[in-house]
């Protein structure tokens, strides 16, 4: 499928073998249906420079417009700050967010977060939709993140990552030589009921599932550097989980760890992979390490390659 953007409507062009407006909607990108409606409401599809029915066959070629740019309520205040993205196109934006970084505002007057750039970046580029960040990373943590440029693609993104189609692969240095060289720990995680923001290991906690595998040991130092994928996405998940079988995160002294070789947790989103939700295509990008967090560690290009 081929899409351009023209002011604040996207045009699709493809094989579109038949499809009703209706049903490429519906069933093909399976858009919701208040997303749906309010397309509706505001005449915001076209076909050919024309208004047509919804259920009106899409012949191979047409050109298919649709208001996807429409004018939102600001989310976050737009203020300048140096992005480093690693993949843009006219429906996502990918970041390397640094260490010491919110994703979002915690207050509206907060104006420091990766939120309030990306939305000085969209401003720039004319677009003045809300920012979508389609999941989040602990303040820092660093490496890749995932933003939607407007409604449709945001709800395809959730999607996917709800069915696990997104596949985040981290990073971590952790204390001690990990015994087993691969692993997965399946324990529920819940609220810590004597700090505000520690999670750990309860019964009564959400399903957590994390997948470990050691890349490196460095025996003269005693830490591990470990490849982590996740069946789930709670909380400190991955700071909880090695902490629970013994091996906290360096730097992450919420858990356990020592700040002797970081003043950070060790934790960085190296890898995001998965197939395009407009254009079908593949999407894999790899994040560069950005500090001293991870000294006793290679080239990350190394391992993912």
């Amino acid at each position: 499928m081929i899409t351009k953007r023209k002011g604040e409507w996207v045009e699709f062009i493809s094989n579109w073998n038949g499809h009703t407006i209706e049903l490429f909607l519906k069933d093909v990108w399976k858009a919701p249906k208040k997303l749906i409606h309010q397309l509706r409401m505001d005449k915001g599809i076209k076909v050919n420079g024309q208004e047509v029915k919804w259920t009106t066959p899409l012949l191979p070629n047409d050109r298919l417009q649709i208001w996807l740019y429409k004018p939102e309520p600001v989310s976050a205040k737009p203020t300048y700050s140096e992005l480093d993205i690693l993949f843009e196109d006219d429906h996502l934006l990918m970041i390397n967010k640094r260490a010491g970084v919110d994703v979002h505002p915690a207050t509206p007057e907060q104006t420091d977060t990766l939120a309030n750039a990306v939305a000085f970046h969209l401003q720039c580029q004319g677009i003045f939709t809300k920012v979508r960040h389609i999941h989040r990373l602990d303040r820092d943590t660093t490496g890749a993140i995932l933003f939607a440029k407007h409604a449709l693609a945001g709800a395809m993104l959730d999607r996917m990552l709800a069915q696990r189609q997104i596949k985040r692969t981290y990073v971590a240095l952790v204390h001690g030589i990990m015994k087993k060289k691969t692993g997965t720990i399946d324990a529920p995680i819940g609220r810590d009921r004597h700090h505000p923001t520690r999670r750990r290991v309860s019964k009564t906690g959400e399903k957590a599932v994390t997948h470990y595998r050691v890349l490196e040991f460095f025996q003269n130092e005693q830490l591990s550097l470990v490849q982590l994928t996740l069946d789930t996405g709670r909380t400190h998940q991955i700071r909880v989980h090695m902490s629970y079988i013994g091996h906290p995160l360096v730097g992450d002294v919420l858990y356990g760890g020592s700040d002797h070789f970081t003043s950070r947790q060790a934790l960085h989103a190296a890898k995001i992979e998965f197939l395009h939700p407009i254009t079908n295509e593949s999407v894999s990008c790899i994040a560069p390490f950005q500090d001293d967090a991870f000294t006793k560690a290679i080239d990350l290009c190394s391992y993912f390659s």
